[in-house]
């Protein structure tokens, strides 16, 4: 009888260690996921903080050979105008 209630207990306790098991796996598992995630959006974060980077220095680019464009037709126009008044 003592050898039945040994067992009992014995599979008693196995049972509680692997549920109390599967508990901590699931923790675990929820715990790295949202670790993981969190490192994906602070990449995204990153990676649109770039992007607006390069489209302000895209920008800035255009506009200064917009004006470097627009003083060599300045020019352009005053070289035809000389060489107009010259014939």
């Amino acid at each position: 009888m003592a050898d039945r209630a040994s067992i009992f207990l014995l599979v008693t306790i196995l049972v509680l260690v692997v549920i109390l098991a599967i508990f901590a796996m699931k923790y675990f598992v929820g715990a790295r996921t949202a670790r993981l995630r969190i490192t994906s959006e602070d990449a995204y974060r990153d990676l649109a903080a770039r992007a607006v980077k390069s489209q302000e220095d895209g920008a800035a680019a255009l506009s200064a050979l917009r004006d470097s464009v627009a003083e060599i037709q300045g020019r352009l126009g005053r070289v035809e105008k000389v060489l107009k008044e010259v014939e």
